[in-house]
C-alpha cells in the first residue's frame, strides 16, 4: 500500500522498536530497568495537585479553554522569566501556552515554514526538532556536533553556503540528548550571528533547571536585542515532574508568537483550565520543589556514573538534563547503537535509547536517562558490570549473524 505523504517523509521509529523488545522481555516475566525514555518517576508536588484538585471542582472551569493560555498562566511565566533571567516578557504579545514544548514547537515551524524553506539542525538532536520541520514540509540541514568542532563556524558556513538561505536554526542547551552546555557568551555569538544573516532562532530550554555545577543555564533572551530574531521553548514536564500535565511555554519574539498563537486557534483550545491554573501555582509557588528534582537527578548521575566507571565504561558525568550520553564501549563499538541496546536488554535486563534514534551523527552513543531510584540503578550497574566482564566476542558474532 503506497504510504501518505508526510508519513512516508517520516523514518521508523527507533524507540518504537526498542519498546517492543521491551515489551515481550516484560511478558515473558524478565525484570526490565528502563533507562531509556526521559520519563520523571518523581511525583508532582503536592500544593500543585492539590491546586488541580481545587479548580476541576469548579464545574464552571469544565468548558473551552483559551488557545494561547489563560492570562494568569501567561503573567507566571513572565514573571519567572523575570525572576530567573531578568527578561522583561510581556504577557501579551511575547508569551503563549503550548500543549508541551513539543506540539508548541512543531506547530511554530508549520506556522512560519513554507515547503522547501531550509532549517538548520544540530545533529544528533531530539527528535520533533528534526521531524518538526519535516512534517511541516520544509527541508532540514543538519550540523554534526558528534564530531566536535565549532558549532558556530558550522553554522556560519552552513548559512553562507545553502541556497535556499534558511530560515531559522534550532538550538537545545542544555541539550537532550548530549546534554552539553553553552554559557551566555555563545548565545550573544549565536544572536549577532543569526541577526546579521537575517535567521531566526529557535531555542529549546527544557532542562534549564536541572543543572549540577552551580551554574544556572542562561536563556538565549538575555542577550540584548534577542528577541528580534530568537523564540524560546520551555516546559514544566522536568522541572515539576509534570510530564503527563503537557504545559509548556513559548516566549520571545512578537512576530513568531503571534504565528505559533494564531496557528493554534485553528487547532486547538489549549490545556484543561484547572491544569493551567494549577501550572501557574507551580511557577509562582514555592521552590524548593525544584531544588529537591535538581538535587534527586544529581544522586542518581553520581551512582549511575561511579558504578559505571568501576565496571570499565567510562561515560562522561553531565553537567546538566537528566541523562548520561555514553560513547559505546570500546569492544562494542563495531555493532552501533541499536544493537547494543538490544544487547543490554537481553544480557543485563537495561533499557537505554540507541544514538541513533537522535539522528545519524549519534550513532556511536546510546542515552541513559536519570529516572529510576538509587536501588534500582545500582542494580542497573550490577547487570551492565556483569554483561561487560564477558567475553564479547560471542555477542558481536550472534549480532552479525542476525544482521
Amino acid at each position: 500500500m503506497e504510504e501518505f505523504y508526510r508519513i512516508g517523509r517520516l523514518p521508523p521509529y527507533v524507540f518504537a522498536e526498542v519498546n517492543k523488545i521491551k515489551a515481550a522481555h516484560r511478558a515473558s516475566g524478565r525484570d526490565i530497568i528502563d533507562l531509556g525514555m526521559g520519563n520523571p518517576d518523581s511525583p508532582t508536588p503536592k500544593h500543585i495537585v492539590e491546586k488541580l484538585r481545587q479548580v476541576a471542582l469548579d464545574e464552571t472551569a469544565h468548558g473551552y479553554s483559551v488557545s494561547r493560555g489563560i492570562l494568569g498562566l501567561r503573567k507566571a511565566l513572565a514573571g519567572y522569566y523575570k525572576r530567573r533571567f531578568d527578561v522583561d516578557l510581556d504577557p501579551d504579545t511575547e508569551v503563549v501556552s503550548t500543549i508541551g514544548s513539543k506540539e508548541g514547537l512543531a506547530n511554530l515551524i508549520q506556522a512560519i515554514a513554507a515547503p522547501g524553506d531550509v532549517i538548520v539542525v544540530p545533529n544528533p538532536c531530539y527528535p520533533i526538532h528534526a521531524f518538526g520541520p519535516v512534517i511541516s514540509g520544509a527541508s532540514v540541514r543538519y550540523l554534526n556536533v558528534a564530531e566536535g568542532g565549532d558549532f558556530l563556524e558550522k553554522l556560519e558556513r552552513a548559512i553562507r553556503h545553502l541556497t535556499p538561505k534558511p530560515i531559522a536554526v534550532i538550538v537545545n542547551y542544555p541539550c537532550n540528548p548530549t546534554a552539553e552546555v553553552v554559557d551566555l557568551a555563545f548565545y550573544e555569538k549565536l544572536v549577532a550571528l543569526c541577526k546579521n544573516y537575517g535567521v531566526y532562532v529557535i531555542s529549546d530550554l527544557a532542562y534549564c533547571e536541572i543543572y549540577f555545577d552551580g551554574n544556572p543555564p542562561p536563556s538565549i533572551l538575555q542577550v540584548p536585542g534577542a528577541k528580534d530574531i530568537a523564540v524560546e521553548f520551555t516546559t514544566l514536564s522536568k522541572t515539576y515532574s509534570m510530564a503527563g500535565w503537557r504545559v509548556g511555554f513559548a516566549a520571545g519574539n512578537t512576530r513568531l508568537i503571534h504565528a505559533l498563537t494564531r496557528i493554534k486557534s485553528y487547532l486547538d483550545y489549549g490545556t484543561f483550565t484547572p491544569i493551567q491554573v494549577a501550572a501557574a501555582a507551580a511557577l509562582n509557588g514555592p521552590q524548593d520543589c525544584v531544588e529537591e528534582v535538581r538535587d534527586l537527578y544529581r544522586e542518581r548521575r553520581d551512582i549511575l556514573v561511579k558504578g559505571l566507571h568501576d565496571a570499565g565504561w567510562m561515560v562522561q558525568s553531565p553537567a546538566a538534563s537528566m541523562f548520561i550520553w555514553a560513547a559505546l564501549p570500546e569492544a562494542y563499538k563495531e555493532l552501533g547503537s541499536f544493537a547494543f541496546a538490544r544487547l543490554l536488554l537481553d544480557q543485563a535486563e537495561v533499557a537505554v535509547a540507541p544514538g541513533i534514534g537522535f539522528g545519524e551523527y549519534g550513532d556511536g552513543h546510546v542515552r541513559i536517562a536519570l529516572v529510576e531510584n538509587k536501588q534500582r540503578l545500582r542494580q542497573a550497574v550490577r547487570n551492565i558490570k556483569h554483561f561487560l566482564a564477558k567475553d564479547p566476542a560471542p555477542f558481536l558474532q550472534q549480532c552479525k549473524d542476525a544482521a
